[in-house]
């Protein structure tokens, strides 16, 4: 059986390309989806397709619309939802991504150090569980594919 993981959350680093290199290592059955990760793209989508926009407000409510149909989509499609969150940015997206899911039934894996533990206490109590590292999300999904601890 293939599952397929929606990679949700924080864009800065490349926590996304270390979780999927660990789970081609291991040959896992899991493919693995998110947001576009292209920061301007994803800003700038609604402005490039629909047009411009005089008001930040509408220009940002163009490209979330856009942005929306994908991510929404995409989560719907998902087995799993795993969300980061990091140390720099408020990631408002992250966790609308995180309540969406969980308003869905998905499980929901989040990931994060544990200086945001308590920033994030409602978010990681509707959560399956919390990670602390991009390689304790590839032990769980192992785990809950195989049945067998790592």
């Amino acid at each position: 059986m293939n599952w397929t993981i929606y990679l949700a959350g924080e864009i800065h680093s490349d926590w996304r390309t270390q979780l999927i290199e660990m789970i081609n290592e291991r040959n896992m059955p899991v493919l693995c989806t998110g947001p576009a990760i292209d920061h301007e793209a994803s800003d700038n989508c609604g402005v490039a397709i629909l047009g411009e926009e005089e008001s930040s407000f509408w220009k940002d409510r163009k490209g979330a619309g856009i942005n929306a149909i994908r991510n929404r989509t995409l989560i719907k499609q998902a087995d799993v939802v795993v969300v980061k969150f990091g140390e720099t940015y408020r990631q408002w997206n992250a966790a609308f991504d995180a309540g969406y899911a969980a308003a869905l039934g998905k499980p929901v894996i989040t990931v994060h150090p544990e200086e945001l533990d308590h920033a994030l206490k409602e978010v990681d109590e509707a959560a399956n569980a919390v990670a602390r590292e991009p390689g304790q999300v590839v032990e769980i999904m192992q785990y809950v594919l195989t049945g067998k601890l790592p």
